[in-house]
């Protein structure tokens, strides 16, 4: 009898680890060469298991890593590939293909950049996604992709959403770095980062690339066309920025989880995110 049960253990043991001997896979270093950012640009991709096997189309995310990381993060740190792989096995995330782009070479960040030729937001749309949905078997509407990043990669999440919300069924920022609450603040964060501004396009540039005004100024049906999870730890030293957007989707009757838990801004709270975001889009695509 214990010799059955323990049989039984490694049979499941296995079973989660493989999905009829089927693997996920990782690659770490893919590159794009973009016209738009004048060089090649590096991402990573998170494929699942069976798709190499299967001749399916898959959901997307795309998964933004913070300042001082790379396209590797979520891999390195983050552990994406073993978070999913147990979502997926266990039931409570859809099998699906993962976009991590690199938004640290040359220039940091995931905006166009006002001031110099420097068009990262454009290249994400109109390079980056169409590419993946060329190369790879990605579902390529709305209902089907989603994003999600931590802290740099939670504004750009923010961002994404706000601007285009039709790309997009759900958007989950952690972290978010949703800088500066005011024009000076702003101005001030460009003058510490040694980037130049012009002083006519700053205010427009500034309403366009706040989340407060973005949340003000769209309406509410575009607004609630996005699933949004919003996640901070109650130690963050950003909790202010994620509080207040989930104060003004609040007042403007916008639908959305919001989540203070035990923690700060680091690893070790971002990968205990990763499984509920993998679960909340999941529910949005089989919405």
């Amino acid at each position: 009898m214990i010799l059955k049960k323990l049989l039984l253990i490694v049979i499941i043991a296995i079973s989660s680890i493989t999905t009829n001997g089927q693997s996920s896979t990782v690659f770490d270093n893919l590159q794009l060469d973009s016209k738009l950012l004048k060089g090649s640009r590096d991402f990573a991709l998170y494929l699942p298991p069976g798709y190499h096997e299967s001749s399916r189309s898959y959901p997307v995310l795309y998964l933004l890593h913070g300042s001082g990381d790379d396209q590797t993060g979520w891999i390195q740190f983050g552990e994406v590939q073993h978070i999913t792989d147990k979502a997926i096995a266990n039931g409570t995330a859809s099998p699906m293909i993962i976009v991590m782009p690199d938004a640290n070479t040359g220039k940091r960040g995931y905006f166009n950049r006002i001031g110099d030729n420097w068009p990262y937001e454009d290249y994400f749309f109109e390079e980056l996604i169409p590419y993946i949905e060329k190369n790879y078997r990605v579902k390529s509407s709305k209902r089907f992709r989603a994003i999600a990043g931590l802290s740099m990669g939670g504004g750009g999440t923010f961002m994404y959403a706000l601007h285009k919300p039709e790309f997009f069924s759900s958007a989950c920022p952690l972290s978010a770095a949703t800088y500066a609450i005011s024009l000076e603040g702003f101005k001030k964060r460009y003058i510490e980062n040694s980037v130049l501004y012009d002083s006519k396009k700053i205010s427009s540039y500034y309403q366009q690339h706040n989340v407060l005004s973005l949340i003000e100024n769209k309406t509410k049906k575009e607004l609630n066309s996005v699933r949004w999870y919003i996640d901070c730890g109650d130690d963050d030293f950003l909790f202010e920025g994620n509080s207040l957007a989930h104060i003004a989707l609040r007042k403007k009757g916008i639908a959305h989880e919001f989540r203070i838990r035990d923690g700060a801004h680091n690893w070790t709270y971002w990968r205990t995110s990763l499984p509920k975001v993998l679960e909340f889009i999941s529910q949005g695509f089989h919405q």
